[in-house]
């Protein structure tokens, strides 16, 4: 515990650097002060609301995993298993390769299917970021958290590929946007999806595609602002949208915000953004939570719609108050908790068991071992 004079101390200087950086937050005031007179209430629509979300690595706390076995699971929030298979860092390329085609080349998984509508026949091909090693094996262990992701983008794909017997939101877990694939696979990726939702607009459907965040620098860096200027602090819901000029203030890379809308004459093409940033609050209270809402570009002109129908989803939210219902049930769906994390675990030990043979007894004794003593500490 700090004692008297070093608390002094410390408050001084915090008094003299937040006076220093007063004009960094007035500043901020400027930029988004233009924002107050663009900010559009939210008026109440119905449609169905589908939304689709991975498991990630938290889901996956094993008391004990050697392997590092990771369950990549996509479900629905209709309670669909789009997606479940098992990978770990040492699984070979080629035999990931192999699960997404058959022995006729046909492809039989979300991600064969996307990679045959790339025309691409490896996951090398397909992502810079999934490199084997003279063996075969990947070169690094984040290709589960890549493969994860490949794999959530192809499933969307697929989604968009089904018809739907009503107006539809199809919510996106986290952002429209990705460094995942390689070269312009993800502009081409893009093109598949707009050609999906153009289908649907030909029958005389209406699906829209979002992607709905948790958390945003653009946001975290501006909020303070926002409740100075008393942006999206009104008493009905409403959103905004975010102008490039404030994500160009966050992000280092360009291609992090500027979208396939902006053309930059003598700039390449960007690669990695899909959708344009908005801000929306669901609530009727003004300090009712903002959430960052990625739409997809094409579609971009369709916000008023788009966020009547997301606010029909979040008014229901629960158990996080005005945060799309259909997001949360899916995620409630795809949890890897409780007894199925009990499984999985036990199925971890049976393979390690088979695996050891005669000397399998030593297995069992050594999970009676406490595998961390240091955190006796804490308790």
């Amino acid at each position: 515990m700090i004692d008297q004079d070093t608390y002094q101390r410390l408050k001084s200087e915090i008094e003299v650097r937040t006076a220093a950086d007063r004009q960094l937050l007035d500043k901020l005031r400027a930029d988004v002060r233009p924002l107050r007179d663009k900010t559009k209430r939210i008026h109440p629509r119905a449609a169905t609301a589908v939304s689709l979300v991975a498991t990630d690595g938290g889901n996956n706390s094993l008391r004990f995993d050697p392997f590092m076995v990771q369950v990549v699971r996509v479900v629905d929030s209709n309670d669909n298993d789009l997606c479940l298979e098992v990978v770990t860092p040492t699984t070979p390329i080629a035999e990931l390769d192999k699960k997404q085609f058959d022995s006729s080349g046909r492809p039989v998984t979300s991600l064969g299917r996307l990679m045959a509508a790339l025309n691409v026949t490896s996951l090398t091909k397909l992502s810079h970021f999934v490199r084997a090693d003279d063996d075969g094996l990947p070169r690094s262990a984040t290709i589960v958290q890549v493969y994860r992701e490949l794999v959530e983008w192809a499933v969307l794909y697929d989604l968009l590929k089904k018809d739907f017997g009503s107006d539809t939101l199809v919510v996106f877990d986290g952002d429209l946007r990705s460094k995942a694939f390689a070269g312009e696979l993800f502009i081409q990726y893009g093109e598949l999806l707009k050609r999906e939702l153009e289908r649907h607009a030909n029958q005389r459907r209406a699906v829209y595609l979002v992607g709905v965040m948790k958390s945003s620098t653009v946001l975290s860096r501006y909020r303070l602002a926002f409740a100075l200027e008393g942006i999206l602090r009104g008493s009905f819901p409403a959103f905004i949208e975010v102008p490039y000029e404030l994500e160009k203030e966050v992000y280092v890379w360009e291609e992090s915000f500027r979208g396939e809308d902006r053309v930059v004459a003598g700039r390449e093409r960007n690669k990695c953004v899909l959708g344009k940033m908005f801000f929306a609050k669901f609530g009727l209270r003004p300090r009712d939570p903002i959430w960052p809402v990625d739409i997809f570009s094409p579609q971009a002109q369709n916000a008023d719609r788009i966020f009547s129908h997301l606010l029909a989803d979040a008014i229901e939210g629960f158990p996080v108050p005005l945060y799309p219902r259909c997001l949360q049930k899916a995620h409630e769906r795809a949890a890897l908790v409780d007894f199925d994390m009990d499984m999985l675990q036990d199925a971890i030990f049976h393979g390690l068991r088979r695996a050891l043979g005669n000397e399998s007894a030593t297995l069992d004794a050594f999970t009676l071992e406490d595998a961390d003593p240091g955190q006796g500490r804490y308790r």
